[in-house]
């Protein structure tokens, strides 16, 4: 559990967001960085390949999240031990953030950030953009811990919560589309 359960803990919960989501960007930025090492290997292919690459990858993950096709995900369905958190709070938030920001220590179930990936990694926009992109994941993944954190309504928590893979994919396809345009 990323927070105290209640008023008792010894850690404000607000310092732990803080350190989580510290890891979160790092982690996020992190991949991105990668991604845009591994990018320039698509260089060498036509535009008018990387362009129809990506669309054809947007539109399977479109269909996947409809669930027209089934294609399964990479994962690591592993737990992140709970006795990173249990020993010390700050740095286990840390790992814990890094981890998870980096998209590759645990399951994520939206096609929305593989497609993503996929979409830098063949249209190569530039190490800002890239790094940005993975920011912007880390940050994202932040914000159901930081409306967790926030709703001390569990109905409410519960609503926010239904929305964000619509927020998410809506915000991942949004930047695909806008790939092939820069």
């Amino acid at each position: 559990m990323l927070f105290s359960p209640g008023w008792r803990g010894r850690i404000r919960q607000g310092d732990v967001l803080a350190v989580f989501t510290l890891g979160l960007l790092l982690g996020g930025t992190l991949t991105g960085a990668g991604i845009w090492l591994l990018s320039g290997l698509t260089a060498p292919l036509p535009p008018a390949a990387r362009t129809a690459g990506l669309l054809a990858l947007a539109a399977v993950g479109v269909l996947r999240e409809l669930g027209l096709v089934r294609v399964p995900l990479p994962q690591n369905a592993r737990q992140i031990p709970p006795e990173v958190l249990a020993r010390r709070a700050r740095r286990g938030a840390l790992r814990f953030g890094f981890e998870l920001g980096t998209g590759l220590r645990t399951y994520v179930s939206a096609t929305a950030p593989y497609v993503l990936a996929l979409g830098l990694l063949l249209a190569g926009p530039g190490l800002v953009a890239t790094l940005l992109a993975g920011a912007a994941f880390g940050l994202g993944r932040a914000l159901s811990a930081g409306l967790a954190l926030a709703s001390r309504d569990p109905a409410r928590a519960a609503r926010v919560a239904a929305r964000l893979p619509w927020i998410r994919n809506a915000a991942a396809l949004t930047a695909l589309a806008v790939l092939p345009l820069s």
